[in-house]
């Protein structure tokens, strides 16, 4: 060939040459930049033959970047005030080919050699440890790094500051190290304490020893997502990070954990064993997410991390609900269709039918697949069903089965196996098949359950919300079916692969409750009377189930309304019973059911049903509020609760909730923000503090300060709760501006705000007017964009909203008014549209006729 096509994006190449070897003269070459497809070409004098080694050297300059990908500018002040410059990287997916030309996909896999030049006072990192350093001058200094091992580009970092840090050695000898601002390296040891833990689990849980000398993590100041797994020198935003154990709450320290645990889990799963393209990214993520359970499970069992990993199901569900969702492994090719790979499908859906499937192979069984496939795959790059293939020629022996491989390397049960405890009774496990059917088709399926006598009629069509959508034909997964009844609580497993099947039960029943802990990806209807038993069961004796299957019938329930399955007083039928409800996750996925009702509702005039609804479901949880202690008392479950229930009741204006916030409110302000309030209710106080006009410049006040830097999150959502626009307005030009409120932050600000009744038009208007400047900061295609538009739009239901929506984008370019997001963003009020057109007339007369 006489060409070499880089990636190159934003670089002034200023010369280019190529040396055959050693000794050999170097030649010039020709440079042509294609800049629509971020790419370079070199052109040599003559051919460039195969099997020979070539060098070559390019010389180009470039600035640091003012977004928060490719190698960036971030700020930061000092207690002092005075405002300091570092540099860090974020490549993934498609950056590194802003800081240098190279093959920046990731199946071309190489070594990395870096050398970096800083001035004295400052740090740098990389990837590996540092191997020397050369003072150059007396004010320039050039580390020389170690080599990498082999590994894509999107995992290359380097980070040049003035960073304190902390560090601990592993039981298998690896240093791990936190590195933040020096005025918060106070806040890392959590951080390090949880890592240390992690990474010595999965080296133990993988049996394949972390190939690194070292495991940095860096808290940078301007950060777009919450972390990146950069092999050897992971990145987080600071409140992903850092955790203060005096003003942390709860619900932070769950969150942290879980973050270090995923990108810990990528050291594995994406950098050791890489997907060959990005329509493969749920590889990564998917398992990343699906990890963190795993694993934070095992080492931090106080956190009981089981008790949210349904929330995740429900999310996931409902954007792969609409026609706009996409399968989980989906063709992209431009960057902005990659960056859009990175939503909920790829995370959330992707960690449910991993989970699904573990629980449908066994936990043994499972992890030996993946042992096997990181093994077999170390420092390479794999497809989809890479994956199954390995899941599939295990064959572990559980128990007393004699299992044996098959001459066609599929695992078969032995006859003797009652079909009661298993999936299969001497039938052949083909995973692939199974598997296949949740990978490459989008959706989720809708298994509708007939009991006549002792025959379970099943049925299985796919989900889907929309307008008069006919129900979509073609669509068959293979869904591994788990039920408990009135007269057995051992769990009864049958896979379906059919359109329709029926099982037969021992005896008649009372009731059935399939989906056990809702641990497949799918939701279940019950024709006839199965609803009502289940209602009837959850009035009487509501902890015969479990938690999670309790949360999965109150979310399932108006699912089902959603499609004209049910009808809306049914639902409401079955959120009687909250009333005796104590655990976290039913009591949220009600919270997380009604309270959106009362949104829409309450941005209409409704002759006042939404100030009844209100009242309904402040009343079902009265008894709970009430019960709680204003402390950091109790797990991080109740804590968690206790968290959601106060500020929900302080918003929703329970007076002896509202009256006690303003009472520490008022303490607190008298002590100039010197108090010690507890974690778990500062937010609640902080949002009644902030509706007086006063209260919210005093808490502005404090947001600016050093010592409030962990309960940033908190004051932004306090302050966007405000009643006054002028106010509102102000925060989301600070959120753009940058400087008070950091730009980072400015996508859920602008959500907040949209979710403020007097801040609904703001935000859209904001959105509208910056559009460019939000797509050159955060990249067309990022998640920070799709949470804006989605955010934004979530509660319209009006046609006149609709139409401003579908008006605005498609006046954009192309590319834009094509993204997924403003898809899913206009289905979602299609949706609100017909919900309360048939709807909210049934809501009012439910309430006139039930009182708790």
């Amino acid at each position: 060939t006489s060409a070499v096509v880089l990636h190159s994006k934003r670089l002034h190449i200023t010369g280019a040459t190529v040396e055959a070897g050693r000794g050999q003269p170097a030649q010039e070459l020709r440079v042509l930049e294609h800049r629509p497809l971020e790419q370079v070409a070199f052109l040599t004098p003559e051919p460039l033959e195969a099997g020979h080694n070539y060098t070559l050297h390019i010389q180009y300059v470039a600035n640091l970047s003012d977004s928060f990908h490719g190698f960036y500018k971030s700020t930061y002040r000092t207690r002092e005030g005075e405002l300091r410059v570092l540099a860090a990287t974020q490549f993934e997916p498609t950056a590194a080919r802003m800081a240098f030309p190279c093959f920046d996909e990731p199946a071309f896999k190489a070594r990395f050699s870096i050398k970096i030049r800083r001035e004295p006072k400052h740090l740098a990192l990389s990837n590996m440890p540092i191997v020397k350093s050369v003072n150059i001058t007396p004010w320039l200094v050039e580390d020389h790094f170690d080599t990498t091992v082999k590994m894509s580009t999107y995992l290359v970092a380097f980070i040049v500051s003035d960073f304190k840090s902390i560090s601990k050695i592993t039981r298998h000898g690896v240093k791990i190290s936190v590195y933040t601002v020096p005025d918060k390296i106070n806040q890392a040891d959590y951080a390090l304490d949880a890592a240390v833990k992690l990474l010595d689990f999965y080296e133990d849980y993988f049996s394949i020893p972390y190939p690194l000398p070292k495991q940095g993590k860096s808290a940078i100041p301007d950060f777009q997502s919450g972390a990146m797994e950069n092999w050897g020198l992971t990145t987080y935003r600071e409140s992903a990070l850092l955790y203060d154990p005096e003003k942390s709450s709860a619900s932070s320290k769950l969150w942290i954990t879980m973050i270090i645990a995923h990108e810990l889990a990528h050291q594995w799963f994406g950098n050791l064993v890489t997907m060959e393209w990005w329509n493969d990214l749920w590889l990564n993520e998917g398992f990343a997410k699906f990890m963190e359970f795993v694993s934070v499970s095992v080492t931090h069992p106080e956190l009981r991390v089981e008790d949210f990993f349904l929330r995740r199901c429900f999310d996931a569900m409902e954007v792969d609900a609409l026609n706009s969702s996409h399968p989980i492994s989906t063709p992209v090719e431009d960057p902005a269709q990659i960056l859009e790979m990175f939503d909920d499908v790829s995370y959330e859906k992707g960690s449910c039918i991993l989970n699904m499937l573990r629980d449908y192979l066994t936990a043994d069984m499972f992890k030996a697949g993946l042992v096997q496939y990181l093994q077999k795959y170390s420092y390479q790059n794999t497809k989809n069903e890479d994956l199954w293939n390995s899941m599939t020629n295990i064959c572990p022996t559980i128990g007393n089965d004699k299992n044996e491989l098959q001459g066609d390397g599929f695992c078969r049960r032995s006859q003797q196996s009652s079909s009661s405890a298993h999936w299969t009774e001497g039938e052949t496990l083909d995973v692939r098949a199974m598997m296949d059917t949740w990978t490459l088709q989008k959706g989720f399926p809708l298994v509708t359950v007939t009991v006549r006598g002792k025959n379970v009629h099943l049925q299985q069509e796919r989900y889907m919300k929309g307008v008069d959508s006919p129900s979509p034909t073609g669509y068959l997964w293979h869904i591994p079916l788990t039920y408990i009844t009135s007269k057995c609580e051992t769990v009864q497993k049958f896979l379906m692969t059919t359109k329709a099947d029926v099982l037969i039960l021992p005896e008649e029943v009372e009731w059935v409750k399939f989906n056990v802990d809702m641990n497949g990806y799918y939701i279940v209807h019950y024709e006839d009377d199965g609803w009502d038993r289940l209602i009837h069961l959850l009035k009487e004796n509501h902890t015969a189930i479990s938690s999670n299957d309790r949360a999965s019938l109150v979310n399932n329930i108006f699912q089902l309304v959603s499609i004209k399955k049910l009808s809306i007083s049914k639902a409401f039928d079955l959120t009687m019973y909250l009333k005796h409800e104590r655990q976290i996750m039913p009591v949220l996925q009600g919270m997380n059911e009604l309270i959106p009702i009362y949104r829409l509702m309450e941005r209409r005039d409704m002759d006042g049903t939404e100030k009844q609804l209100k009242e309904y479901i402040v009343g079902l949880f009265k008894d709970l509020i009430d019960q709680q202690s204003w402390s950091d008392e109790g797990s991080v479950s109740e804590r968690l609760l206790r968290h959601s229930l106060l500020l929900f009741a302080c918003r929703h204006g329970y007076q002896p909730c509202v009256d006690k916030a303003k009472g520490y409110f008022t303490e607190w302000q008298e002590s100039n923000g010197t108090l010690s309030l507890p974690a778990d209710v500062k937010t609640a106080v902080y949002a009644v503090g902030a509706q007086t006009s006063e209260g919210w410049d005093f808490l502005l006040s404090k947001y600016r300060l050093h010592s409030f830097s962990v309960e940033r999150a908190n004051i932004e959502f306090a302050l966007s709760l405000s009643g006054s626009k002028d106010k509102l307005q102000w925060l989301m030009d600070q959120g753009l501006h940058g400087d008070i409120v950091r730009t980072q932050d400015l996508p859920h600000i602008i959500v907040f705000v949209a979710r403020n009744p007097s801040g609904c038009h703001l935000a859209w208007t904001f959105l509208k007017e910056n559009w460019e400047k939000f797509v050159e900061k955060f990249e067309l295609g990022s998640n920070s964009i799709s949470a804006i538009v989605t955010g934004v739009t979530s509660r319209y239901s009006t046609r006149s909203e609709l139409a401003q929506v579908k008006e605005f984008f498609s006046s954009l370019d192309e590319k834009s008014a094509q993204l997924r997001c403003v898809q899913q963003a206009v289905e979602t009020i299609e949706d609100n549209i017909q919900w309360m057109d048939r709807n909210s007339e049934k809501v009012k007369t439910w309430l006139q006729n039930n009182c708790l």
